[in-house]
């Protein structure tokens, strides 16, 4: 049975949509069977593994609105392993039109345990807020990675999150953990950074990844043509950064992952 884990963090520009694209292609890449899932109606999570969503029939809306079979919306990416349930601008309105549906939190969770064994991780993108949406895909997951960016408030919302998180383990999801902070957009020039790294990792110890991910301008240019980092410049320190954090992952749940020497970041 594959693992969920939902990247979430209700504080926009934190490195989010690219922790999920480049943590889902990189798995996938160590021979691991990888669903995305893009639960942000911009959908740049779709966009960015180079799938035209205007092209597709179904997307997660209709998972979530229409109940329509999780396998009919799944289409296959460029990225070896990797598969993708895309979003759409129509879930937008997801959250209203749920308003009234019987355990309206366990829509996503519903659909999710019946591709779940077919894959063995499943990694969700949510969109920037704590709304309706975010909480189905909490509710739905094992765990949830939050990226902070090492920049100034870089704490700010995390508390509101973290209780978040905390109700939905209380309420709806008690089996919910964190699988880590992710420290992003680092660099290691700026005293403001190294002082952000610091301050989190006293705060949330072994919580906060080994891996942190820097500043790196292949990272941005690689959703320009459709394609996560490590398919677009596999030498590049966001695809390096990326990789080690999947070997991370995979250690820290006692996955398989061939021994090779940590690269140097």
């Amino acid at each position: 049975m594959g693992k969920v884990i939902t990247i979430a963090n209700q504080k926009g520009g934190v490195g989010k949509t690219t922790t999920a694209i480049n943590l889902a292609a990189s798995l996938g890449i160590l021979e691991k069977k990888v669903l995305l899932i893009d639960a942000d109606p911009q959908a740049n999570a779709s966009s960015g593994v180079g799938i035209d969503v205007e092209e597709l029939e179904y997307s997660t809306y209709d998972c979530m609105v229409n109940e329509i079979d999780p396998k009919e919306v799944i289409v296959e990416t460029e990225t070896p392993n990797l598969s993708l349930m895309p979003s759409h601008i129509d879930l937008v309105g997801a959250e209203v039109e749920l308003i009234n549906t019987w355990q309206r939190e366990f829509v996503v969770k519903n659909f999710v345990e019946k591709i779940k064994d077919d894959y063995d991780y499943i990694i969700i993108d949510c969109l920037p807020s704590l709304g309706l949406v975010t909480v189905n895909a909490l509710t739905a997951a094992d765990s949830v990675l939050i990226p902070v960016q090492c920049e100034f408030f870089a704490l700010e919302g995390l508390g509101k999150l973290l209780n978040t998180i905390k109700l939905v383990k209380k309420q709806l999801n008690p089996k919910l953990q964190i699988e880590g902070i992710l420290l992003s957009m680092y660099d290691k020039r700026l005293r403001l950074a190294n002082e952000v790294v610091s301050e989190v990792k006293e705060h949330f110890k072994e919580q906060v990844f080994e891996t942190i991910v820097h500043r790196n301008s292949r990272l941005g240019e690689a959703p320009n043509f459709g394609k996560p980092v490590a398919l677009y410049d596999a030498t590049s320190k966001g695809a390096i950064n990326f990789f080690n954090l999947s070997k991370e992952i995979l250690i820290r749940n006692k996955d398989t992952v061939k021994k090779k020497k940590k690269v140097k970041q």
